[in-house]
């Protein structure tokens, strides 16, 4: 999504964006945990593996998506603020 795209969207559907977008924050860091959690446990129980490095080659994935979020939400604040919604 371009800022210019922000522009044309209603109050109501910007906060409904920005809402989404908080929650998939959370989702994020939930699923990073888990991935955590996983390799931590298969290097405990059964050492280095592909299994091993999979879940972080997952979560990397996903905290590359999270920083596009990021990019996405700070241009959403922005245009909040503009609007003076919040």
């Amino acid at each position: 999504m371009k800022p210019e795209y922000f522009i044309e969207l209603s109050d109501q559907e910007l906060l409904q964006k920005m809402k989404k977008i908080k929650t998939n924050k959370i989702v994020d860091a939930t699923i990073i945990g888990v991935t955590i959690g996983i390799v931590i446990y298969s290097i405990v129980n059964k050492g280095f593996g592909f299994f091993t490095f999979f879940p972080l080659i997952l979560g990397y994935i996903i905290i590359r998506n999270s920083r596009n979020n990021e990019i996405l939400y700070q241009e959403m604040q922005k245009e909040l603020e503009s609007r003076n919604l919040k």
